[in-house]
């Protein structure tokens, strides 16, 4: 049904918003917007969350986006409004995350005369946006908004900036729908070559000791159906990265666990030793490979991703495979099928013994104190595998990518390519916003809650009862472990807290009241069951807790950043003992 009528540049952007089927606008009003806010208190469909600071609705965005695969649109004003939103940009666009932001800009014929509030944010946000648009015309709006849409989800997905202009909100102008989408750039994703795929089955039958190498691109593409079949056809063993955790049940019997800097020593060494690595949707970082040189010597690669300028950008592949990767894994799955593998007994006995040798773990904390582990874990536990965990950045992140149940697809959020301080709380927010019946926690350190915490207020006021378990050991955790292990203990500028023994600054259970949110403390071994189950009972506002654990507590396993993954620790001047690993 075509739809038509008069209406301003402004009435076009919140038409064009509810005729694609956007339900929840995170955002923050100031004057080049403002236009736009005057018909968007009168949508019936689109809800708008007031944030308290632009990041926060960036980072809302990308939580909303990465908890429900829709895309998450984000809202600001001109200069500083927008100059907000490049963190959360930058941050969505690391982790192929689709995010469309709209910005005011000043009228069309002010631009570049440095006027009251004028920033070139598309030039700054080209770096970090998959695309961006400047829209003068109120004509343009409906079709320009339509395109960034379409090229926020599709293919690798990722944000898209849409910048209009003051004059073109307030200009008189027909809204007309549907648009014609005529994007000659965009080209769809190819189906997978099949040669290729035949290619990839041959090496995998042949294989005797393969990995799938499974990156944050399979939930992208809601592959995990087809992840788990192609699994189960080839029974190699399968690891997840920082991205992907929840695309492969943790406690599938073939699931080694995280690969990188503080993946589980099984993971990390089966790549090492593999002869064949079938990389899905992920990007050979350098968090996964350590020293490039040194990772995975002897394996051949198939690289299958929807982005063609990802494969062979960090590691040489004898089978590239451009294509979708649900698509890509039902035809490799039904090759392999008719081909059968190799005998890989001894590959698995292998793997066993690293797994049952060297498993996750971590010591007690000393007598009376909390262990952030144990919390984790506790809360994991608690909560259980259908809650949605936000996590910040930091050593919290790392334990929360360990210890908790990652079972299922979009319940793990987290910044990963930018490692953003400060992502856990709003994104927590987003999540909230998109699936209410779930219950969300952010597990956030110390020094990455005050970052954003004011977000809290969002959440007390807009009805988002997200729960926070805020880690809190007095100090930047992972920078204070590499102070410990790289700079002599000499700990510059790591201590978050005051000297004076039993002084709280910030006081969190007292900042969390005050932003209207129900707050616990916790600090010993024998009270950590009831705070929780308090915390889970509570779910009229949002639940702030202060897990107070100690300092010293530290992240392994661990390859140190420049070293290779041969080099892996289980734990401080622990490195395992691979026998003919190296050889």
């Amino acid at each position: 049904m075509t739809e038509s009528q008069r209406t301003t540049g402004a009435g076009a952007l919140v038409a064009t918003l509810e005729a694609l089927g956007v339900d929840t606008v995170f955002g923050i009003p100031g004057g080049a917007i403002l236009p736009a806010y005057d018909p968007l208190l009168d949508s019936a469909k689109v809800r708008h969350v007031l944030v308290r600071h632009e990041q926060g609705a960036g980072h809302a965005a990308t939580g909303y986006a990465q908890a429900s695969g829709k895309v998450g649109v984000c809202l600001a004003t001109s200069g500083p409004g927008a100059t907000n939103l490049v963190t959360p940009l930058a941050d969505a666009f690391l982790d192929s995350v689709p995010v469309v932001a709209i910005t005011g800009q000043v009228p069309g014929a002010l631009i570049g005369s440095d006027a009251f509030q004028e920033a070139d944010i598309l030039g700054m946000t080209m770096p970090v946006t998959k695309h961006g648009y400047q829209v003068r015309d109120a004509a343009d709006i409906p079709r320009v908004l339509a395109q960034a849409f379409h090229l926020a989800a599709s293919g690798r997905p990722g944000p898209v900036l849409v910048d209009i202009t003051k004059d073109a909100l307030q200009a008189a102008t027909t809204f007309d729908w549907p648009v014609r989408l005529d994007l000659p750039g965009a080209r769809p994703v190819p189906a997978p070559h099949p040669g290729q795929v035949r290619a990839a089955a041959r090496l995998l039958a042949e294989a005797k000791r393969p990995v799938l190498y499974v990156g944050g691109g399979v939930v992208k593409a809601s592959a995990e159906a087809e992840l788990w079949a192609f699994a189960e056809v080839t029974g190699a063993p399968v690891v997840t990265t920082l991205m992907a955790l929840g695309a492969f049940p943790g406690s599938h019997p073939q699931h080694l666990g995280m690969p990188g800097m503080h993946g589980s020593v099984a993971a990390v060494t089966a790549l090492q030793r593999a002869d064949l690595v079938v990389a899905i949707g992920a990007r050979f970082d350098d968090r996964v490979t350590g020293r490039p040189e040194t990772f995975a010597r002897g394996a051949k690669v198939v690289h299958v991703d929807v982005d063609p300028a990802e494969i062979g950008k960090n590691r040489a592949v004898d089978v590239p495979i451009v294509g979708d990767a649900a698509e890509v894994l039902r035809e490799l799955t039904a090759v392999v099928a008719q081909l059968g593998s190799a005998d890989r007994r001894e590959w698995w006995a292998t793997l066993e013994h690293w797994r049952r040798t060297y498993p996750l773990g971590y010591d007690p904390a000393p007598d009376g104190l909390l262990s952030p582990q144990q919390v984790i874990e506790r809360l994991g536990q608690v909560a259980g595998p259908d809650a949605v965990y936000a996590a910040g950045v930091g050593q919290h992140q790392m334990w929360a990518a360990q210890f908790l149940p990652h079972e299922k697809p979009r319940t793990w959020l987290n910044s990963g390519g930018l490692g953003t301080m400060g992502y856990a709380v709003p994104a927590a927010m987003g999540a909230k916003a998109a699936r209410p019946d779930a219950v969300a926690w952010a597990v956030d350190g110390d020094g990455c809650f005050q970052m954003t915490c004011q977000e809290l207020v969002t959440c007390a006021l807009e009805g988002l009862p997200i729960k926070v378990a805020v880690i809190n050991n007095g100090a930047l955790g992972m920078v204070r472990q590499w102070q410990t292990l790289f700079y002599d203990e000499r700990y510059s500028n790591t201590r978050l807290g005051d000297d004076v023994e039993g002084t709280r600054c910030p006081d969190f259970v007292r900042l969390a009241e005050a932003m209207g949110c129900y707050a616990l403390r916790c600090e010993r071994p024998e009270d950590l069951d009831s705070v929780l189950d308090k915390a889970m009972s509570c779910d009229d506002r949002p639940v702030v807790v202060d897990f107070v654990v100690h300092q010293d507590a530290m992240v392994w396993p661990m390859v140190a950043a420049g070293a290779g993954n041969d080099d892996i620790q289980a734990a401080r001047g622990v490195r395992p003992d691979f026998g003919d690993l190296t050889d």
